[in-house]
């Protein structure tokens, strides 16, 4: 089977792009900068449906797609107190993690930002612009 991301997926984030084991995705939620990790790896539902090679190089992804999160803050001039990083696949089960910027004074803090009020997407004018910083700093 040829891997694809979950169409939830695709109607909710942006493609930014490909490292050597996962997609990229910037979650389309202006009030909290967030990347998502798809680990290109078909009916990957768990970390441990990962080989360990594969979970050791997740794991340098995680770290490299933190630190833009952390960029992509500052750019947006709401610099990160807090990472959250989660897999949980309750709702979507393709294998994913959430790397997602928190600072103490956000909307949400310091409950999970999962469900909570109404998102504020980035739109057609800001999205181009934040995926090309980020392709940048994923490098």
């Amino acid at each position: 089977m040829i891997w694809s991301p979950h169409p939830d997926f695709e109607a909710g984030s942006w493609a930014v792009k490909d490292l050597p084991l996962s997609q990229v995705r910037l979650q389309d939620e202006a009030r909290f900068p967030w990347l998502i990790l798809l680990p290109r790896v078909a009916h990957a539902s768990e970390l441990t449906d990962l080989a360990p090679a594969d979970r050791h190089r997740l794991m340098d992804e995680i770290a490299i797609a933190a630190q833009a999160v952390r960029n992509l803050g500052e750019l947006l001039d709401r610099p990160v107190d807090k990472l959250n990083i989660a897999t949980l696949g309750n709702v979507t089960p393709q294998l994913h993690i959430h790397v997602i910027g928190r600072r103490r004074d956000d909307a949400a803090w310091p409950d999970p930002v999962w469900g909570f009020g109404s998102p504020d997407v980035y739109g057609e004018d800001l999205a181009p612009e934040l995926i090309t910083a980020l392709a940048g700093w994923l490098a």
